[in-house]
């Protein structure tokens, strides 16, 4: 495993034990920059109207769209240091 899969995990574990929860927007970022990173660019449609919390994490992770996995993996890490 790459040492940059590994501090991959390393930083997903850690977001789930932040010393505060984030806010929104934040939580967005940390949300499409790991779909990026795991599951490469977004696909589907865009979900409606109705679907507002739906349509903020595919709206998040169309932001990212064109990023490499790796790239991905490097800013979530990042990320995750900065709210420590």
């Amino acid at each position: 495993m790459s040492t940059l899969k590994a501090a991959f995990e390393k930083a997903v574990a850690e977001s789930k034990q932040l010393p505060e929860k984030p806010d929104n927007q934040t939580l967005l970022k940390i949300y499409s920059l790991y779909k990026q990173a795991t599951e490469g660019d977004v696909e589907g449609k865009r979900p409606g109207f109705a679907d507002l919390v739906g349509r903020a994490k595919f709206d998040a992770w169309a932001a990212v769209k064109g990023k490499s996995a790796d790239e991905a993996m490097q800013a979530y890490i990042d990320l995750i240091e900065s709210l420590k």
